[in-house]
């Protein structure tokens, strides 16, 4: 249910999905320069069929002959060319973290198949977690650095700082250190981990 301009609509979970598919429509059709008429959609893949046949009608609902419903794990799989290293099995671990969620599936792959063995995942962990994580021990470390200041109740230097361990964050992903350099962040107090 949503309100806007005074005005409340209910949409049903297909509703939903059918219109982030159109803007993904455009924007494919804005980049290739043509339209779009067939997908390949992908879902998570601890989906039931009703999940994926709702899927499958948001699809068409956007306009989009949806060829096929690949579950995630295939789909990354396949981004990484392992469908193309060799016809022998091999068994494949598939880790996605997003930014609210987390996956881990295992996947056999001989001669071009994908067959998804085991799938596990949290839907209330990811980059976020870690944000949220990272942003509380600097505030822990900067009132003990710093007599028992909390900068906890300045929106503007919690901010500042939310930024800053997200930065850090992305730079762990290609990196074995990262710092966080912050010139007077809270009443005039530097602070650098």
């Amino acid at each position: 249910e949503v309100t806007f301009q005074g005005e409340v609509k209910s949409f049903h979970a297909e509703e939903i999905s059918s219109m982030v598919l159109m803007k993904m429509k455009e924007i494919a059709e804005s980049y290739l320069g043509k339209t779009v008429k067939d997908a390949v959609v992908t879902v998570p893949a601890y989906f039931n069929d009703s999940q994926r046949q709702a899927t499958k009608d948001a699809g068409t609902i956007a306009g989009l002959n949806v060829m096929r419903i690949i579950n995630e794990p295939t789909a990354a799989a396949i981004a990484y060319g392992l469908d193309k290293k060799d016809s022998s099995e091999k068994n494949v671990l598939i880790f996605d973290l997003g930014g609210g969620t987390f996956d881990v599936s295992i996947l056999t792959i001989e001669d071009g198949i994908f067959e998804v063995k085991a799938t596990a995942g949290d839907t209330h962990l990811g980059g976020e977690d870690f944000d949220n994580q990272l942003v509380e021990h600097c505030v822990r470390e900067f009132q003990r650095m710093n007599g028992g200041k909390n900068l906890a109740s300045n929106k503007r230097a919690l901010r500042r700082l939310r930024t800053h361990c997200e930065r850090a964050k992305r730079a762990l992903s290609s990196s074995t250190q990262a710092t966080i350099d912050l010139d007077s962040l809270f009443e005039g107090i530097d602070y650098n981990t």
